[in-house]
């Protein structure tokens, strides 16, 4: 089976540092930024380039502003946009 590769990208003006991506990234492909966005907070950022696309970021993310490609065999596909959130809602992703 070929590698799976993920790319991260995050809002970061929408982000409020709340480090629970950070938290559940099994890669430890994000860490806090020592810049502020522009309301204030220190924002993720990605720090490593080693994404597997895995989505538990943007899962956890309260302000979906976290979005996950993933790339297999050099096609990317998107597997995870979280996005006006106003009540609680259940994800499934297939193939897990």
């Amino acid at each position: 089976m070929a590698k799976v590769k993920g790319e991260v990208k995050i809002a970061i003006e929408t982000c409020k540092g709340c480090e629970l991506c950070i938290h559940e990234c099994p890669q430890e492909t994000l860490v806090m930024s020592d810049e502020l966005n522009q309301r204030g907070y220190h924002y993720a950022v990605v720090a490593i380039d080693n994404c597997t696309g895995c989505t538990n970021c943007a899962l956890v993310c309260p302000d979906a502003c976290i979005t996950v490609y993933r790339e297999q065999r050099g096609k990317k596909k998107l597997v995870a946009q979280l996005s006006n959130i106003t009540e609680n809602v259940t994800i499934t992703i297939d193939g897990r």
